[in-house]
Protein backbone atom coordinates (compact mmCIF):
# COMPACT_ATOMS: atom_id res chain seq x y z
CA UNK A 1 0.00 0.00 0.00
CA UNK A 2 1.61 3.86 -1.00
CA UNK A 3 1.40 6.39 1.21
CA UNK A 4 1.65 8.91 -1.43
CA UNK A 5 -1.54 9.74 -2.46
CA UNK A 6 -3.12 12.78 -4.94
CA UNK A 7 -7.03 13.64 -4.95
CA UNK A 8 -8.38 16.10 -7.26
CA UNK A 9 -11.67 17.56 -8.27
CA UNK A 10 -13.65 20.40 -10.33
CA UNK A 11 -16.67 22.44 -9.35
CA UNK A 12 -18.43 25.01 -11.03
CA UNK A 13 -18.89 28.38 -9.78
CA UNK A 14 -20.44 31.24 -11.13
CA UNK A 15 -17.84 33.84 -9.87
CA UNK A 16 -15.38 35.30 -13.00
CA UNK A 17 -12.11 32.68 -12.56
CA UNK A 18 -9.99 36.46 -12.15
CA UNK A 19 -11.83 37.24 -9.26
CA UNK A 20 -11.96 33.93 -7.47
CA UNK A 21 -8.34 33.56 -8.41
CA UNK A 22 -7.35 37.01 -6.89
CA UNK A 23 -8.36 36.27 -3.75
CA UNK A 24 -6.18 32.77 -3.31
CA UNK A 25 -3.09 34.35 -4.58
CA UNK A 26 -3.36 38.25 -2.96
CA UNK A 27 -5.94 38.18 -0.54
CA UNK A 28 -6.46 35.04 1.28
CA UNK A 29 -6.48 37.11 4.58
CA UNK A 30 -9.97 37.81 3.50
CA UNK A 31 -11.57 34.17 4.33
CA UNK A 32 -12.37 34.77 8.01
CA UNK A 33 -14.62 37.40 6.62
CA UNK A 34 -16.27 35.19 3.69
CA UNK A 35 -16.22 32.46 6.24
CA UNK A 36 -16.10 33.06 9.45
CA UNK A 37 -17.51 29.83 10.41
CA UNK A 38 -15.05 27.89 8.67
CA UNK A 39 -11.96 30.60 8.90
CA UNK A 40 -11.03 31.96 12.56
CA UNK A 41 -8.24 34.07 10.74
CA UNK A 42 -5.31 34.07 8.60
CA UNK A 43 -1.97 35.65 9.26
CA UNK A 44 1.13 36.78 7.59
CA UNK A 45 4.44 35.25 9.11
CA UNK A 46 6.73 36.02 6.29
CA UNK A 47 6.72 37.96 3.01
CA UNK A 48 4.10 40.01 1.16
CA UNK A 49 0.25 38.84 0.29
CA UNK A 50 0.75 37.89 -3.31
CA UNK A 51 3.94 36.70 -3.39
CA UNK A 52 5.91 33.37 -3.67
CA UNK A 53 7.66 32.24 -0.93
CA UNK A 54 5.55 34.26 1.42
CA UNK A 55 4.35 31.93 4.77
CA UNK A 56 0.71 31.88 5.81
CA UNK A 57 -0.59 30.36 8.77
CA UNK A 58 -3.91 29.72 8.78
CA UNK A 59 -6.68 29.21 12.19
CA UNK A 60 -9.87 27.00 10.35
CA UNK A 61 -12.13 24.97 12.30
CA UNK A 62 -13.27 20.78 10.80
CA UNK A 63 -16.20 19.44 12.44
CA UNK A 64 -16.31 21.96 15.39
CA UNK A 65 -12.63 21.26 15.85
CA UNK A 66 -9.61 24.35 15.60
CA UNK A 67 -6.84 23.09 13.35
CA UNK A 68 -3.89 25.47 12.46
CA UNK A 69 -1.73 25.17 9.14
CA UNK A 70 1.11 27.36 8.20
CA UNK A 71 1.75 27.68 4.74
CA UNK A 72 4.50 28.81 2.19
CA UNK A 73 2.92 30.51 -1.41
CA UNK A 74 5.00 27.85 -3.57
CA UNK A 75 3.92 29.25 -6.78
CA UNK A 76 1.53 32.00 -7.83
CA UNK A 77 0.83 31.39 -11.76
CA UNK A 78 -1.14 34.11 -13.40
CA UNK A 79 -1.39 32.94 -16.63
CA UNK A 80 -3.10 29.52 -15.50
CA UNK A 81 -4.66 31.24 -12.47
CA UNK A 82 -2.34 28.40 -10.25
CA UNK A 83 -1.89 28.55 -6.42
CA UNK A 84 0.27 25.90 -4.94
CA UNK A 85 0.66 25.83 -0.88
CA UNK A 86 3.05 23.87 0.56
CA UNK A 87 2.62 22.93 4.36
CA UNK A 88 5.18 23.46 6.36
CA UNK A 89 3.78 23.19 10.30
CA UNK A 90 0.75 22.36 11.52
CA UNK A 91 -1.95 19.57 12.73
CA UNK A 92 -2.11 18.37 9.05
CA UNK A 93 1.81 17.37 9.85
CA UNK A 94 1.01 15.37 12.23
CA UNK A 95 -0.66 12.73 9.85
CA UNK A 96 1.41 13.27 6.83
CA UNK A 97 5.39 13.70 5.84
CA UNK A 98 4.55 16.06 2.94
CA UNK A 99 1.17 17.83 2.03
CA UNK A 100 0.57 20.42 -1.11
CA UNK A 101 -2.69 21.81 -1.25
CA UNK A 102 -2.91 23.94 -5.31
CA UNK A 103 -6.04 25.40 -6.33
CA UNK A 104 -7.02 26.38 -10.04
CA UNK A 105 -9.58 28.77 -11.59
CA UNK A 106 -10.39 27.87 -15.01
CA UNK A 107 -12.66 30.19 -17.09
CA UNK A 108 -15.62 28.50 -18.92
CA UNK A 109 -17.32 30.66 -20.94
CA UNK A 110 -19.21 33.02 -18.16
CA UNK A 111 -18.37 30.54 -15.17
CA UNK A 112 -15.06 28.92 -13.42
CA UNK A 113 -14.15 25.27 -13.00
CA UNK A 114 -12.55 25.40 -9.71
CA UNK A 115 -9.73 22.75 -9.33
CA UNK A 116 -8.47 21.72 -6.77
CA UNK A 117 -5.41 19.27 -6.16
CA UNK A 118 -4.27 17.80 -2.68
CA UNK A 119 -0.62 16.21 -3.05
CA UNK A 120 0.43 14.28 0.25
CA UNK A 121 2.30 11.11 2.06
CA UNK A 122 0.84 10.08 5.00
CA UNK A 123 3.13 9.14 7.85
CA UNK A 124 1.86 5.27 7.76
CA UNK A 125 -0.32 3.14 6.17
CA UNK A 126 -2.80 3.94 8.95
CA UNK A 127 -3.24 7.61 8.47
CA UNK A 128 -6.59 8.06 6.46
CA UNK A 129 -6.69 10.28 3.15
CA UNK A 130 -7.64 13.87 3.62
CA UNK A 131 -10.89 13.51 2.38
CA UNK A 132 -12.46 16.24 5.22
CA UNK A 133 -9.47 19.13 4.46
CA UNK A 134 -10.28 18.01 0.67
CA UNK A 135 -14.02 18.56 1.04
CA UNK A 136 -13.48 21.45 3.52
CA UNK A 137 -11.34 23.15 0.61
CA UNK A 138 -14.14 22.97 -1.95
CA UNK A 139 -16.97 24.19 0.50
CA UNK A 140 -14.34 27.19 0.93
CA UNK A 141 -14.16 28.00 -2.59
CA UNK A 142 -18.10 27.32 -2.68
CA UNK A 143 -18.77 30.03 -0.13
CA UNK A 144 -16.42 32.32 -1.76
CA UNK A 145 -18.16 32.19 -4.95
CA UNK A 146 -21.54 33.26 -3.24
CA UNK A 147 -19.36 36.32 -1.34
CA UNK A 148 -17.87 37.25 -5.09
CA UNK A 149 -21.42 37.06 -6.17
CA UNK A 150 -23.29 38.54 -3.87
CA UNK A 151 -20.69 41.40 -3.72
Amino acid sequence: MSLVGKLSAEILIVAPHHEHHGVWSGRPHHFSNVSPGKIKKVHLHEGDWGSVGSVIEWHYVIDGKDHVAKEVVESIDEENKTVTFKVIEGDLLKEYKSFKAIVQSIPKGEATWVRWTFEYEKLNKDIPHPFKVFEFAIHLSEELDDHLVQA
